[in-house]
């Protein structure tokens, strides 16, 4: 019994640094001026893409896609540089419906076997506030290239505490009419807006 509780105090001891380490941590800031310039890269696991569309407008129905990757260039002093480029895999749709979301990869909906990726590439950003900017890009999908405006808030900045990695987040809304690329079932009875959320995190690459 002695040795079990010895062990147990051993193993509270040497967590308690590490414990106190990432509670002493310094909180991510949402001063633009304190974030490091440099080319950052999505963190796929942290980052979200959310959809709705009314369901006959009866509900507003969600979904999202997941595996998002690619790039952003940061330069605080420069705001109006900054540059975006992501992929978001088509077929990683989902929804609560098992059986939608395999609608929803077919010929009918998103077609991810023919147009397997979604991109979207910033042409313009404009700073609209310490912490907001428009960001206009061309949006690819279903084979379809149009522009689309995204309002961006950065969410927060700084050094990641588990992963030690610097790190920001922003939050992106926009609109688009799915009906302007191609996807046009069961419009208008199943709403044609399509509002985007996109909870996206980055990290500094070295």
């Amino acid at each position: 019994m002695k040795s079990i509780l010895a062990s147990g105090l051993l193993a509270l001891l040497i967590a308690a640094p590490a414990a106190t380490a990432v509670r002493a941590q310094t909180p991510p800031t949402r001063d633009p001026a304190q974030i490091q310039a440099g080319t950052y890269a999505v963190d796929p696991g942290h980052t979200q893409v959310g959809w709705r569309v009314s369901h006959m407008g009866f509900s507003n129905y969600a979904g999202g896609f997941s595996d998002v990757s690619g790039t952003l260039e940061l330069q605080p002093k420069n705001p109006a540089s900054a540059k975006l480029s992501v992929k978001i895999p088509v077929a990683s749709v989902t929804t609560t419906s098992a059986k939608l979301t395999d609608e929803l990869k077919g010929d009918q909906w998103l077609d991810a076997a023919k147009f397997p990726d979604m991109t979207f590439v910033s042409t313009k950003v404009t700073p609209a506030g310490k912490d907001h900017a428009k960001v206009t890009g061309d949006l690819t999908l279903h084979g379809v290239t149009k522009p689309v405006t995204l309002d961006v808030t950065l969410v927060g900045a700084g050094v990641n505490p588990l992963s030690k990695k610097v790190t920001v987040g922003f939050e992106a809304t926009g609109t688009l009419k799915r009906s302007e690329f191609g996807v046009k079932t069961y419009v208008p009875l199943i709403g044609d807006e399509l509002h985007l959320t996109i909870a996206g995190a980055f990290e500094r690459q070295e």
